[in-house]
């Protein structure tokens, strides 16, 4: 039995488009045949809960709790380009041995930097 190499591809694509597609017309759907309308005021407001809102809205958050999250995926992701490197060590080129310690020092420069603006201190 032979098949058209680009069948399964079709059928790939097919399922990959009926997993997001699918729930979508699944609530649409539902929505649409088995839920009732209803327009209105309260419906539309902005809360429904029936508490009104008193004060802000909006939080400030300090920046730094966003810069130290920064610093740490760059540093975690460090440690998984390291890990192949390591394990392969013996086996490697010296220009290898050269890629990674320049790629060690820009991460270097990058802690000293963020060191120097203060990003590392808790106590700001």
């Amino acid at each position: 039995m032979n098949t058209d190499p680009y069948f399964f591809l079709v059928i790939f694509i097919g399922v990959a488009l009926m997993f997001p597609l699918g729930p979508i017309v699944l609530a649409w759907t539902w929505r649409r045949f088995f839920q009732p309308a209803k327009p209105g005021v309260l419906k539309n407001a902005t809360y429904e809960c029936g508490i009104e809102s008193t004060g802000e809205a909006q939080v400030q958050f300090q920046s730094k709790y966003y810069l130290y999250a920064i610093i740490f995926l760059i540093f975690d992701v460090e440690a998984i380009f390291l890990v192949p490197f390591a394990v392969a060590f013996t086996g490697l080129p010296v220009g290898a041995f050269i890629a990674i310690l320049i790629f060690l020092l820009l991460l270097l420069e990058g802690l000293v930097w963020a060191w120097g603006k203060g990003c590392l201190d808790w106590a700001k």
